[in-house]
């Protein structure tokens, strides 16, 4: 008899101060959040949830995470939203560092020495450097829709989103797994019970998009 998995438990739920919010990061004292329909990216101060600061991408801002040496964005860029990884410091603002593979890729995560990108439906993670080599390849066995680094293991949120099939809700569960084994297997740990979108941790809890909501949500999960 299987048991019922349990769910995240939901710490804050809280109006997006932006509408369609999509990428998501933690930079140690605030919160980097994108609108999709606006295209804007922002700062967000999480003790009176307001903004702080607004920055000007050269595309839609897809996901996002702080490294040793600036942060790395992910934008969409022309018609066919093309997919680019971008490097951003506030003295030097964007520059172009490589287009994704197939044109494709969504969300972010920085480990302390690589950054890490995921391609949705391939289910693929997908290690780099700056000029765009992979490094490493990790199948997680469903499609992604964040991902994130925290107490030294990797956290993704993966399932189906379902989208071609009329009337079934998206299914997303949220797994864990170390990036150091040769071969990682992800650990499901709970579901989560919103169509999500971007992961990030601020060093207690985690953080995620409800899009179609316009709604950001804080949560934990049991260890």
């Amino acid at each position: 008899m299987s048991l019922k998995m349990r769910t995240i438990g939901e710490r804050k739920r809280l109006r997006s101060p932006v509408i369609t919010p999509q990428a998501l990061a933690w930079d140690g004292q605030q919160l980097w959040l994108s609108s999709r329909d606006l295209g804007t990216l922002n700062t967000v101060d999480t003790g009176n949830w307001k903004i702080t600061g607004e920055i000007d991408p050269p595309g839609v801002v897809w996901a996002g995470v702080l490294t040793s040496d600036g942060w790395r964005f992910t934008l969409g860029k022309g018609l066919n939203d093309d997919r680019y990884i971008y490097r951003y410091t506030a003295d030097e603002g964007f520059r172009k560092l490589f287009p994704c593979p197939e044109l494709t890729g969504s969300y972010l995560s920085f480990d302390g020495e690589h950054y890490y990108l995921s391609q949705w439906y391939k289910g693929d993670i997908h290690q780099f450097d700056d000029s765009g080599k992979i490094l490493r390849t990790i199948n997680v066995g469903a499609e992604i829709c964040g991902h994130t680094f925290a107490r030294g293991k990797l956290y993704v949120l993966r399932g189906k989103e379902n989208k071609d099939v009329p009337g079934k809700s998206e299914e997303w569960r949220i797994a864990r797994l170390d990036v150091h084994d040769e071969k990682p297997e992800p650990e499901d740990l709970a579901t989560v019970p919103f169509e999500s979108r971007s992961l990030t941790f601020d060093g207690e809890n985690f953080w995620s998009n409800h899009r179609t909501a316009n709604e950001v949500v804080s949560f934990s999960i049991s260890s």
